[in-house]
């Protein structure tokens, strides 16, 4: 009989508590710092509400965050060796975290002492719900009786057919924390511009199109979204918010004119991803064409 394992992610994934629990997924947990002050990215809001956060964000306040601590990834490790389990971590991707390669290293070092267990680490290439979708396919497939490492190489492959489609109400937070590849000479002066960014073969953030106005941008998320998705009625649109809950609900509403997905989920966007990209921000993900093609 195969070995059990456990699937795991981390605080990027965004996926709300229902979720987490119907799939059986574990997270682990990034901090945020606020004055000095250090605080666990917990995607349940249990220090800050997703109101207090993301208004401290509006009034000017900077927020730091940390990669999952290494304390943390080794206190797991010995939880699921002792359990007599596997592990399979789907993490943030690497080009917008250090996450994936502390853990990687981690892993590699402990498995050297440790021959009776196997820790399995996929760099998502995306955050957010795009990586709490791959987790989910992740358990789904487990259940299918798929192995960890069939599990592992199927994510690897298909992963850059999750597309990503955002925007941001402001590009400074964007910047400040390096989470995107800039294009200066593109954008140029963004005032009353809203940038549509995707997730590149990479998995950083790149902003392929400036739309005028907030209303035309989120038209134009829905739009790239549905058009882009493969066979819609059998797959969920995911789209996360940063304390936008009626934008978000406008996606939604776009989208399925165009496409008639078999299920949506709209959740706010969680402390570690929101203190990248700020207040009012929305971003769709769905299975599709792989987008990193657009152009303007």
């Amino acid at each position: 009989m195969a070995k059990s394992f456990v699937i795991v992610t981390d605080s990027t994934c965004d996926l709300p508590k229902n979720l987490r629990e119907k799939y059986s997924i574990e997270y682990l947990a990034m901090n945020y710092v606020i004055d000095e002050k250090e605080y666990e990215a917990s995607l349940d809001w249990e220090t800050h509400s997703s109101k207090e956060f993301y208004d401290l964000m509006r009034g000017g306040k900077f927020i730091k965050t940390t990669m999952v601590p290494a304390d943390t990834y080794l206190r797991f490790f010995d939880k699921c060796q002792e359990e007599g389990k596997d592990i399979l971590y789907v993490s943030c991707s690497s080009g917008l975290s250090g996450s994936y390669n502390v853990a990687l290293s981690l892993a590699t070092e402990y498995m050297s002492t440790h021959s009776d267990i196997t820790i399995r680490c996929v760099d998502s290439r995306i955050s957010s719900l795009g990586q709490g979708y791959l987790t989910i396919l992740a358990t789904q497939m487990r259940d299918e009786g798929k192995s960890i490492e069939e599990i592992a190489t199927h994510i690897e492959t298909i992963r850059q057919t999750v597309n990503q489609n955002g925007t941001v109400s402001s590009f400074e937070y964007l910047k400040r924390c390096g989470r995107v590849k800039f294009m200066k000479a593109f954008f140029g002066d963004l005032i009353g511009i809203k940038p549509i960014l995707i997730s590149d073969e990479t998995g950083m953030n790149v902003p392929v199109k400036k739309i005028k106005g907030s209303r035309a941008s989120l038209m134009e998320i829905a739009k790239l979204t549905a058009e882009s998705a493969i066979n819609p009625e059998e797959q969920t649109l995911f789209i996360s918010h940063a304390d936008a809950i009626d934008s978000a609900n406008f996606v939604r509403d776009e989208a399925l004119k165009i496409a008639k997905f078999k299920d949506v989920v709209i959740s706010t966007i969680a402390p570690i991803v929101g203190a990248s990209v700020g207040p009012g921000t929305v971003i769709a993900f769905a299975v599709g064409k792989p987008n990193n093609e657009i152009s303007e």
